[in-house]
């Protein structure tokens, strides 16, 4: 496994299929593994709440799913070999779950996308085990969440909480689940039920998703004015350390 780091956070280099062939094998052992999905605004948030470092620590590896992450790896000189989404990574973890008759489990979303994802899912696999727990509940009720994920004993868990609180469940969690396999995977559980559309093709080959979630949702605006904030701090780490090798 490579990695580079950009701001502080290892995003591995390796292309998707060695990240698919790893979580196949992840989900084939007994002891519990972490995957973070991460983009630029979580690596901005990070940089706001240094406190989250050891969540860091305690996961496996972190994919780039997102496109600014690939075009900062080229400025610290270990280009990253492609972008990885939470939303393709868990459509196929889930297809080979159903192959295998592996449990699944969904964490979070509204009831009602939580619903809709189950049965697409259902409809799509129907031999698939899958079950699911909506999104809405308070730290006081966390406790009730771990037993039915415990009662379900799922292979494989896929945790949509938002960044960064799926990844402070996951690691805070993730001994006592046991669960062979969680990974963080932010609005993916919407994408599948249909409440969130996918961006067009158009606008992943431009590089432009950024824009289309915007448009979609304008009160994003204030999350996107990380990205130009990253791509500074990035670049200009990336200068510093340039030049300090050299």
């Amino acid at each position: 496994m490579n990695t580079v780091s950009v701001l502080g956070v290892p995003f591995i280099t390796n292309d998707e299929k060695w990240v698919y062939n790893q979580c196949v094998s992840f989900l084939a052992d007994a002891k519990p593994h972490m995957i973070i999905t991460a983009g630029p605004e979580f690596v901005m948030n990070i940089r706001r709440t240094p406190n989250l470092l050891p969540v860091l620590a305690r996961a496996d590896f972190i994919t780039p799913d997102g496109v600014g992450i690939v075009i900062a790896s080229k400025w610290y000189g270990q280009a990253i070999a492609q972008r990885i989404t939470g939303v393709e990574l868990a459509e196929r973890l889930i297809g080979y779950a159903a192959e295998r008759n592996l449990r699944v489990f969904l964490l979070g979303a509204s009831q009602t996308s939580l619903a809709q994802a189950l049965q697409k899912l259902k409809n799509r696999y129907p031999q698939l085990y899958i079950v699911g727990k909506h999104g809405y509940f308070t730290d006081e009720q966390t406790a009730s969440v771990i037993a039915e994920i415990q009662a379900a004993r799922p292979h494989l868990l896929l945790v949509g909480l938002g960044q960064p609180r799926q990844e402070v469940f996951i690691s805070t969690h993730k001994d006592i689940l046991g669960v062979p396999l969680a990974i963080g995977v932010g609005g993916t559980i919407d994408v599948i039920g249909g409440a969130v559309k996918r961006t067009p093709v158009l606008f992943q080959r431009a590089r432009l998703e950024w824009l289309y979630r915007l448009i979609r949702e304008p009160r994003r605006w204030r999350r996107q004015l990380a990205l130009p904030r990253f791509a500074w701090e990035a670049w200009i780490e990336a200068r510093r350390l340039t030049r300090s090798v050299n």
